[in-house]
């Protein structure tokens, strides 16, 4: 397993709980959120520019759309966030979500259609599931019954779909149909034995399939390949590490969102860059994302 590969900070912030980054082709630029801040975060790789703009509610994803607006993941529904005029629109509420859920991950596939997941905001009841959102109509699709959703992340093929239950510490995947059904989950990855002090967090597939997830209290990311075999850990200098986005020109840079929620003052003094952005080149590229497509 390479393990020489290191994560080097690019962006100070000290998120609470910076997560969801994403690649906005159009605009050469990374998008992320401050869930517990109430932030969506805009990083122009190229010259080091950074905007941030407040919202009304926890954002847990933002996915670039056809339209130049965010569609947003916040705790009462999906939204489209226009980043010219920091104006969000309220699109649709999540069926029978509970009260105390709120949305915390997502992808979109190449037809556009989204993959999110919702969770306790407690993080204590088994509340969580997945959803896909397609045509203006959003219906459940994949594992339930799960405290902390993350991912899913799309194959590049979008033949299979990766789910993440953080607190079982396991990654499974499912087949995908041409129609958007997902198939039987079976467990993929076993971060607990690579990992024993960490939780999967949120994933993402590279252009070879392989899949890359975040390690909280895991002071890393790590790549596995479409079997299941761990391949390489990057190390980034804070414990909890949120989810990892290919960018730049050429899709070979990777963004890495960190959190400084659940450190005690002891380790945040240890870990003085922990919320920060992290960046580290890689050899086998992320693919752009597709736009995402949930009609007004």
């Amino acid at each position: 397993m390479n393990a020489a590969r290191k994560a080097e900070p690019v962006l100070a912030l000290g998120c609470t709980l910076g997560e969801g980054p994403v690649w906005d082709s159009a605009r050469q630029c990374l998008w992320f959120t401050d869930i517990k801040q109430r932030r969506i975060h805009r990083f122009d790789p190229a010259n080091g520019h950074h905007a941030s703009y407040p919202v009304h509610e926890q954002v847990g994803w933002v996915l670039p759309t056809g339209g130049g607006q965010l569609l947003a993941g916040m705790k009462d529904g999906l939204h489209l966030f226009d980043p010219a005029t920091g104006v969000s629109r309220h699109m649709a509420h999540v069926p029978g979500e509970p009260a105390g859920n709120r949305l915390n991950d997502a992808c979109a596939d190449s037809r556009g259609r989204v993959w999110f997941g919702s969770m306790d905001d407690d993080e204590t009841a088994a509340s969580g599931r997945f959803y896909r959102a397609q045509g203006g109509r959003i219906v459940p699709q994949g594992p339930d019954r799960v405290c902390i959703t993350n991912g899913p992340a799309i194959a590049p093929d979008d033949s299979r779909l990766y789910f993440t239950d953080t607190l079982a510490r396991t990654i499974m995947v499912a087949e995908v149909d041409a129609e958007g059904a997902v198939g039987p989950a079976r467990a993929f990855a076993d971060v607990a034995r690579d990992f024993p002090e960490a939780y999967p967090d949120g994933p993402v597939c590279d252009a070879q399939g392989c899949v890359w997830t975040g390690l909280w209290n895991g002071w890393g990311v790590a790549r596995y390949s479409p079997e299941g075999e761990l391949l390489e850990k990057v190390e980034v200098p804070v414990a909890n590490v949120t989810k990892l986005a290919f960018g730049g020109p050429e899709m070979t840079r990777a963004f890495v969102t960190t959190a400084r929620k659940g450190l005690d003052a002891a380790a945040l003094a240890a870990q003085p860059l922990a919320g920060d952005l992290f960046a580290f080149d890689v050899d086998v590229p992320g693919l752009a994302p597709a736009l995402a497509d949930f009609p007004a």
